[in-house]
Formats: structure tokens, C-alpha cells, sequence
């Protein structure tokens, strides 16, 4: 079988070593680089990736998605798009090769898009980046999506094949507001696009607007997938949170918690709220109510503070605050498990410990 890897990168010279090692068991690694200024170009030639440059403009990330897998020798049976900010654990190419059958055309597999830093997941999904070299293109400008072009694709699922995401936080996501806006233009009828924009003007402190187009998301016919929009419902709590109108904040994180109580995230958010509004048998109420919750659903929703120690520490703050020294102690030493590190926790360790003496 010929596996062949393609992306699109700018500036990712601090990525490409990483990067290219991770997929050496590809038959060969092939990059639209869009207007580097680094060394990203040189240091990916130099370790044998075949690329090309090509400004794109006006930049859409489909078109240049389209454009680095025009790349791609037509003889690829398996094409994976992976960017310079993602790694393949060992072993991948195998267990791709033992699961790919004749009449498969997409692969569904793990991606581990939020790592704490023990290298542990704390949010995990599927992807579906893995796929023939025949009838797949890219659409939409921005949260571009992998379209297949004919009646009936076969996608198989491969649990033993992951990624994980480093992200770079520092690069700048500037250009997803007017990519979003536009692709809403182009499709305003996408319940994704709906989500994603109404998120990104929560992102901006944009409020209102952000209120106003997650209440649009959830009105649309097609926006049936609950964990999505129990998410709108957050985020449209969370808006009128920073608004200082509380009472609608609860009222939708009530929505968000009727829309989906398999999922930690919005009491975990009705908690934090509750701490701030130092109502500290509330932050109790709903983190042990989100505790109760097990099942970490493979997701793009879930957000990191609802697995990481983050239950713990708000747990132990209303406690101490309470009173309640001991359970304090114990809850705040659950949460140093999660980060045993975190200079915090640790000065609260031994305050609440002065404190139960």
C-alpha cells in the first residue's frame, strides 16, 4: 500500500522536527507551505519532505487544505492530512494497514486534542483525517471539513491509532472571526458554522452578538446533535455571566444541564459560577453532581476544566470556606494528584491544614 501524508503550514519551524518523525513510516510526507518566514521550508527539505509554496488570497483554509493534497501522487492508496502541530504515536502505520479493507474510504480514529502536563488526555475525540486519494475534497473557509464526493463512503473506526495535539497558544487565530462570518454567509444553514461563529464572538467579548447567533444555532432544524447544543446553551450562559445577569446565566446552564446531563461541563460551569457568587454550598451541590458523571464521551465538547483537578480545587475552596477543613484537605490533595506541581494548591495545602488544626 502506498501512505502518503500532506499539510499545509506557516511558520511551524519549531514543529517540523517532531513532526516529520512521528510519520516516518509514511512512504512520503508532502507540504503546501502558504508564506513562511522562518526556516520552516529548509528544515523540512533538508529531512527528505517534498514542498511547495504558494500564497493563498484571499486565505481560506479549504482552498489551501485542496491544494496541498493536489500534492499527493495519484498513485496514493491512503492519504492522511496531519498538521505540523499534531503527532502519530508509534506503530500507526500498521495498525492502519491491518484494519484498512478494499472498500474502505475514511478512517475514524483518536485524536487527543488537549493533553495536561503529564501528557495525560483531557479532551479526546474522534477525527477523520485518514482517507482515499479519489472523491474527498475540502470545503468551508475556516473549521474546514473533509466532503466526500459520492453516494456512500465506508468509514471504520481504529481505536488503537491516535494522535495527540500540541497546540502553539501563542499563534494567532485572528483570522477565524472573518472566515467564520464569511462561511456562514456562504451556508447559513450549517448548524456547525452557526456553533463555531456564535463561539468565536463569545472568544471576542462580544457578547450580544455571541447570544444572538448561539440562539440562531439552536433554532436551526439541523442543530439536532445535543452535546453541541448543549454547549450553545454554555456559552450562551456564560455571555450573560460576563454580562452580570445571573439569573439568565443559571436559566441557561439549566437548559445546557436538561439538554445533556451525561455531560460534566455545565455543572462544572453552574459551579464556578456559584463560587463566584461565594454561594459555597452550590459549588458543592454541582461539582459532587458532575462527579457523579463517569463516562468521558469521545467529544470535541468537553472542555479540559470539567477531568482536570479543577472539580477538586472548587470542592475544597467551598469547603474551606465552609468550614469544613478536613474535607478541604482531602479534596485539595485529589487536585494536586491532577497538577502536583501547581504552586497554588500547594500554599492551600497548607493553609487548610494550618486551618484544621
Amino acid at each position: 500500500m502506498k501512505i502518503y501524508v500532506y499539510a499545509i503550514a506557516k511558520n511551524e519551524e519549531a514543529f517540523v522536527e517532531r513532526w516529520v518523525n512521528s510519520l516516518q513510516e509514511a512512504d512520503g510526507i508532502y507540504v503546501l507551505d502558504t508564506g513562511s518566514t522562518d526556516n520552516t521550508v529548509n528544515k523540512l527539505r533538508k529531512l527528505g519532505v517534498n514542498v511547495k509554496q504558494a500564497i493563498i488570497s484571499p486565505w481560506r483554509f479549504d482552498v489551501a487544505r485542496n491544494k496541498s493534497l493536489e500534492l499527493v501522487p495519484d498513485d496514493a492508496d491512503i492519504c492522511i492530512c496531519v498538521d505540523l502541530d499534531e503527532v502519530f504515536l508509534p506503530g500507526w502505520r500498521k495498525e492502519l494497514e491491518k484494519a484498512w479493507q478494499k472498500d474502505t474510504t475514511r478512517v475514524r480514529y483518536n485524536y487527543n486534542w488537549r493533553l495536561d502536563k503529564n501528557n495525560n488526555p483531557l479532551v479526546n475525540f474522534y477525527i477523520e483525517k485518514i482517507h482515499t486519494r479519489k472523491n474527498y475534497h475540502w470545503t468551508h473557509p475556516v473549521h474546514e471539513v473533509l466532503t466526500y464526493e459520492k453516494d456512500k463512503e465506508n468509514v471504520i473506526t481504529i481505536d488503537s491509532l491516535t494522535v495527540n495535539h500540541y497546540p502553539d497558544d501563542n499563534k494567532s487565530r485572528g483570522s477565524y472571526l472573518p472566515l467564520l462570518e464569511l462561511s456562514v454567509k456562504e451556508a447559513p444553514l450549517d448548524d456547525r458554522n452557526m456553533h463555531y461563529l456564535g463561539r468565536e464572538y463569545m472568544y471576542y467579548g462580544r457578547w450580544q452578538e455571541s447570544i444572538d447567533t448561539l440562539k440562531k444555532h439552536l433554532h436551526l432544524k439541523t442543530a439536532t446533535w445535543k452535546d453541541e447544543r448543549a454547549a450553545s446553551m454554555r456559552f450562551i450562559g456564560r455571555c450573560y455571566k460576563n454580562l452580570k445577569n445571573y439569573r439568565a446565566c443559571k436559566a441557561w446552564l439549566n437548559k445546557a444541564m436538561e439538554e445533556a446531563p451525561y455531560l460534566r461541563d455545565a455543572y462544572v460551569e453552574r459551579a464556578l459560577l456559584e463560587y463566584e457568587l461565594k454561594n459555597y454550598k452550590n459549588v458543592e451541590k454541582y461539582c459532587l453532581k458532575a462527579l457523579r458523571i463517569k463516562n468521558h464521551t469521545k467529544s470535541y465538547i468537553n472542555e479540559a476544566f470539567s477531568w482536570d483537578y479543577t472539580i477538586y480545587d472548587l470542592l475544597a475552596l467551598a469547603n474551606y470556606y465552609l468550614k469544613k477543613y478536613e474535607y478541604a484537605i482531602y479534596f485539595n490533595d485529589i487536585a494536586l494528584s491532577y497538577d502536583p506541581n501547581n504552586e497554588r494548591l500547594l500554599k492551600n495545602k497548607i493553609y487548610y491544614e494550618q486551618k484544621g488544626r
